[in-house]
């Protein structure tokens, strides 16, 4: 064969091996990139409806920033554990993580073990600068099984909002799964984080 010919054949066998391996490697991205857009697209959708539920708990929870409206729906200071001792009626903060302010509880959401996004166990007052309370957050509580007296034995964990609740105070504590809502109330450290720094208890 001439020699011009073999140069032309070895260039087009090149450029098909070129072209074979760019569309192998395309096709082969191709699907971790729709998967990596479904992702995308999936967390998206979840965001918004964790938004649209967020919504809601304000919706329903709006009349309690009233306190007298909250105490008539059946809401009061602390609760009343197993031993008859109402416990958790002082502001409560930690020394270097913030505050969360004052618990009101509902004897009966408190009493059913059950978790309903708008219908939280306890509304959380803040202090305000001029000392009234301000309603600040939502908290969903589930007693545990070591909680006076006991509530649920995972598994599973109790969830709310597409989240698992968790156990802030363990016994001696009241060993409550909990999860806090901050939906009244900015809080830098999260939406769902325990402690508010900007909350100050006096």
């Amino acid at each position: 064969m001439p020699k011009p010919r073999r140069l032309l054949l070895l260039a087009v066998l090149v450029a098909v091996v070129v072209i074979s391996t760019v569309a192998v490697g395309s096709d082969a991205a191709a699907p971790r990139a729709a998967a990596h857009g479904m992702a995308g697209h999936n967390m998206g959708v979840h965001e918004a409806a964790l938004e649209d539920e967020l919504a809601q708990v304000r919706r329903v929870t709006a009349r309690f920033h009233d306190l007298d409206a909250a105490l008539e729906a059946g809401y009061e200071l602390g609760w009343v554990n197993g031993s008859g001792v109402r416990i958790i009626t002082g502001c409560v903060f930690h020394p270097t993580a913030g505050g969360m302010g004052y618990h009101y509880f509902h004897p009966g959401l408190m009493a059913d073990l059950a978790v309903d996004p708008l219908e939280p166990e306890a509304l959380v007052y803040a202090p305000g600068k001029n000392g009234k309370l301000k309603l600040a957050a939502v908290e969903y509580v589930v007693r545990g099984p070591n909680s006076n007296p006991p509530g649920v034995s995972p598994p599973p964990i109790p969830t709310v909002l597409g989240m698992e609740m968790h156990i802030l105070v363990p016994p001696p504590g009241p060993a409550f799964y909990l999860m806090h809502a901050w939906v009244w109330k900015p809080n830098p450290a999260g939406m769902f984080a325990d402690w508010n720094p900007e909350v100050i208890c006096p």
